[in-house]
């Protein structure tokens, strides 16, 4: 029967266990694996609330959230312990995503990057090194 359907035979005596205990009612999913959520449904609207009005009103300076000060708002509005890996699971669920922020300054003048690259950075690069024995080829005296 597990070739059949292709699983290991351990597979297979569990469900012939199961059926054989509770009968097609043993061989039901029970769900999703893992602990259930800490937080209710209507906590998890509030911490979205919470999050849109950003770091600075739960404060902290920049306007960064990361996953271990969403962990302390979580602990310090709700009282619930969460490590980043769970808050993380959380906002997932919630829909939240990922996002990095831009990295660019805004007085960046592109035109002066582009001559820098042009001038100095081909003087400070130097020339490309020319063929010359490598960590492969055999550089030691051999013994006498």
């Amino acid at each position: 029967m597990a070739r059949e359907f292709r699983v290991s035979r351990m597979s297979a005596n569990r469900w012939r266990h199961a059926f054989e205990s509770a009968g097609r009612e043993g061989l039901l999913s029970k769900g999703p694996g893992g602990e259930v959520c800490r937080l209710d449904p209507d906590q998890v609207a509030e911490l979205e609330t919470a999050l849109e009005a950003g770091p600075a009103v739960h404060g902290w300076d920049d306007q960064c959230w990361t996953l271990s000060r969403i962990a302390e708002v979580v602990r310090r509005r709700f009282g619930v312990g969460y490590t980043p890996a769970g808050i993380w699971y959380l906002l997932r669920r919630a829909g939240w995503s990922w996002q990095a922020p831009s990295r660019r300054a805004a007085e960046r003048d592109e035109q002066a990057i582009a001559a820098w690259k042009d001038e100095q950075w081909p003087i400070i690069k130097g020339p490309r090194p020319g063929w010359g024995p490598g960590s492969a080829s055999k550089t030691r005296r051999p013994r006498p």
